[in-house]
């Protein structure tokens, strides 16, 4: 019977060093830092990935430090909400646009600790989502529809994370990226910025042919002032000497198709230009 008691006495030692031995082995996984907490202290310096040994009585959470996104959009099931969540802001002059974005952020491995501690592992909904749609909603207030629904998007975009990388980063969030997805503008708004855009490319086109015809009429001017000039030239010349206009007779001559060669004399044949041909 004392046998018996004793097996089981080693058996349950052996078990529990095998238990002991396990709690006390972790891994953190690849772009993962681990936070290692016992009984309510905190370890300051994060786990790196790896293999780590540790009290068998701490626990270790892991925390992401992968580019994650945030999106915030009208379609069902597309972003972090199931259901729609777009960005509903107010333009400049008071319109009302939603707004369809996308943040690509990821959190700072060596701020881990001070945001577990502070904040949690919910630091998604408590910082990221509430300073996204804040900063949106100031910038948007800045621009008129029509900036919104032209290439000033991309400026928006800009402005945006101007503004919101300085806010996340100093609670230890890194931002990567702002992307406006879509902007839904008012439908009477959209075709009245449409046709006043068409109504532009008009005028630059309009603008474009008058600026061809004043070219063309400059051009006209010039070759008259040339004509004028020419005219001059010859009326001097024929001025001083009336064989000029013989001269400019027989210089047009030369290169017309008609005109024969008499060679001088009782032989004299004529003798045509470009015979060969």
């Amino acid at each position: 019977m004392n046998k018996d008691i004793m097996y089981i006495i080693i058996g349950v030692s052996i078990a529990g060093c095998v238990l002991l031995t396990i709690a006390s082995v972790t891994t953190v996984d690849a772009g993962h830092v681990g936070i290692h907490n016992l009984f309510g202290v905190v370890d300051d310096t994060e786990l790196q990935p790896g293999l780590h040994f540790k009290n068998p009585f701490a626990s270790v959470t892991k925390m992401s430090i992968k580019t994650q996104e945030y999106t915030m959009s009208n379609a069902q099931g597309e972003g972090a909400v199931y259901g729609s969540d777009v960005i509903p802001a107010l333009t400049k002059e008071g319109l009302s646009v939603d707004l369809d974005m996308t943040v690509l952020y990821k959190l700072n491995p060596t701020e881990a600790t001070r945001i577990y501690k502070e904040i949690g592992v919910d630091y998604i909904d408590v910082i990221v989502r509430p300073q996204i749609r804040t900063i949106i909603r100031e910038v948007v207030a800045n621009f008129e529809a029509k900036q919104l629904y032209s290439e000033d998007r991309q400026r928006v975009a800009l402005e945006i994370t101007e503004k919101l990388d300085p806010e996340l980063t100093k609670r230890g969030i890194i931002l990567e990226r702002v992307l406006i997805r879509n902007i839904a503008l008012p439908t009477q708004l959209v075709l009245s910025i449409e046709e006043k855009l068409v109504a532009e490319q008009a005028a630059e086109r309009m603008t474009f042919v008058l600026r061809q015809e004043q070219k063309e009429a400059e051009r006209k001017v010039i070759e008259a002032e040339g004509i004028r000039n020419s005219t001059m030239i010859v009326q001097e010349g024929l001025a001083r000497s009336p064989e000029y206009l013989t001269y400019l007779w027989l210089q047009k001559l030369e290169n017309h198709d008609s005109v024969v060669y008499v060679m001088e004399g009782n032989m004299g044949l004529p003798i045509f230009k470009n015979i060969d041909s």
